[in-house]
Formats: structure tokens, sequence, C-alpha cells
């Protein structure tokens, strides 16, 4: 279903065995764990994923937990769980970045909908984060030509707008493919947008 991996972690053994099963008929695999002392100890950044977690659990709850993980600047989707949901939880959740809330006995269609969401989002964010590493290798006069020839502007319409020469302006769209490994003006397109979260 998708590139990502799904962690769960619950406190309840049945729980977490029933929710495993019904996501494999979904064809989703599941690492499941305990207790979030265990998650943190064997999270690997290099393997991202979606996390389900239960809200309430002893020592460490679902919030805390997510706390912990924004701490080390790892900022994985995450749905919470709880057999206890109210209002103010579920708006502390929300206040806190989770993606979505789901009250126990969770729904599969809901779960895997849920899921699907939340593996867009990373796509999204992964997106992101690829175009502004891109980005960043531009000086600031090529980021500027880069943003109008994404807006359609021919190179002798910037050298006016910026009053300089259509030589130099073709140098700057020279380096610039050179620095994002493309000339392709989609792309350049694609770039900006995803820069901006719009993509």
């Amino acid at each position: 279903m998708s590139k990502f991996r799904v962690y769960l972690i619950d406190d309840d053994e049945a729980v977490r065995a029933a929710l495993a099963f019904l996501l494999s008929t979904y064809g989703i695999t599941v690492e499941t764990f305990g207790d979030p002392q265990a998650f943190l100890s064997h999270i690997d950044e290099e393997k991202p994923g979606c996390l389900i977690v239960d809200l309430r659990m002893p020592l460490v709850s679902g919030l805390q937990l997510h706390a912990k993980l924004v701490e080390r600047g790892i900022d994985w989707p995450t749905i919470m769980i709880t057999g206890h949901g109210d209002v103010a939880a579920c708006r502390r959740a929300f206040k806190a970045g989770i993606q979505d809330f789901l009250t126990k006995p969770v729904d599969g269609e809901v779960l895997v909908e849920a899921l699907q969401q939340a593996f867009a989002s990373f796509d999204a964010r992964l997106e992101k984060r690829e175009a502004r590493q891109q980005l960043a290798r531009l000086t600031e006069r090529e980021r500027e030509v880069l943003d109008m020839v994404a807006l359609g502007w021919a190179s002798k319409e910037i050298a006016e707008a910026l009053n300089i020469s259509a030589r130099t302006i073709d140098a700057h769209r020279a380096k610039i493919a050179d620095k994002l490994g493309t000339s392709s003006v989609a792309e350049f397109v694609r770039l900006t947008l995803a820069d901006k979260g719009s993509a």
C-alpha cells in the first residue's frame, strides 16, 4: 500500500494482535510494540513510518511519546487511538499535531482511510523537504529567476523586470539547471510549488 511502515504502540496485547491482523487483511504490514520505551529504543530514522498510538498507557502516554519524537526531530504522521475518548483529549491531540483521533473498537475501513491520508501527508512532507534541500543550492538571484521561469516568464521578460541582460538570465538559467539537475520548466514549477507547500 505504501513505501512507509506502520508502527503500532499499544500496551494491550489483544488490541495489538487484533489491529495487526485487521491491517494485514488490507495488505498492510505492522510492527507492534507493547510500550513507548520499547519503540523509542527500536526506532530507526532511516525507516520512516506512520504511527498508530494508544492515548493512555502506563508511564508514557501516547501524547508524551509524540512529544518525545518531535523533540528528536521525528515528525511522522500519528493516529491516536483510545478507549476513553473525550473532547479535551481530542483537542490536545490535534493541537500537538496528531493526524487523526479514533476511538476503540477501531473500525477497519476508517483506520485504513486514516492511514491513506497519513501516507499522502507523509509524501507531501518529504516532497517539500526534498524541494527545500534542492532549492537551498541556489543563490538569491537564481531563486528569483527560477520563480519567474516557473510563472512562465521568458528570459527577455525576466531580463527587463530585473534590469539585466537576457544573456545574464540565460547564464542564471544554465546554473539553475546544473544545480537542480534539470532544465524542465515543469520540474521548476513542481519544485517551487512543493517548497510553498502547494504540491
